[in-house]
């Protein structure tokens, strides 16, 4: 397994990953996002990708810089996706475990994310990292067409 930065070639696999995680989130009609777009803002696109042995990719995280009023500088985890078959083996913890490397090198104060409310084995994962799970906020989208 190789833990690596996204790169341009990415995309196309990148992108069937990204459905396949609308799937598991159960929300596949919300995928609004296309390789043209992801082509066009792949400077915006900032995470790490899984490759298997195979080379073939298996799994990402993504994030963005971010500025909570709070606490300052943070980074925000958008999205944290494995394929089943390769859950359960530690690869979710080491693309964590990248995040919060960089968000370190950045003097960030925090990484934040957010989990869906019936994932309850992501909830425990996260909170076997220290993370604080917080039922005080909800999560508010406004998609601009």
């Amino acid at each position: 397994m190789n833990i690596r930065e996204i790169t341009k070639s990415d995309l196309p696999s990148l992108f069937a990953l990204f459905k396949e995680f609308t799937v598991f989130e159960k929300r596949p009609e919300a995928l609004k996002n296309s390789i043209e777009r992801m082509e066009k803002e792949q400077d915006l696109l900032k995470g790490f990708v899984v490759e298997n042995d195979a080379k073939e990719l298996v799994g990402y995280v993504t994030w963005y810089p971010a500025y909570h009023t709070w606490t300052g500088k943070a980074l925000h985890l958008d999205d944290l996706y494995l394929q089943p078959d390769y859950r359960g083996i530690g690869l979710g913890t080491k693309l964590i475990q990248k995040v919060i490397d960089l968000a370190k090198e950045q003097n960030c104060y925090k990484v934040k994310w957010q989990v869906s409310h019936w994932n309850e084995s992501a909830k425990a994962f996260y909170r076997g990292l220290g993370a604080e799970i917080s039922n005080i906020e909800e999560s508010c989208d406004l998609i601009i067409e």
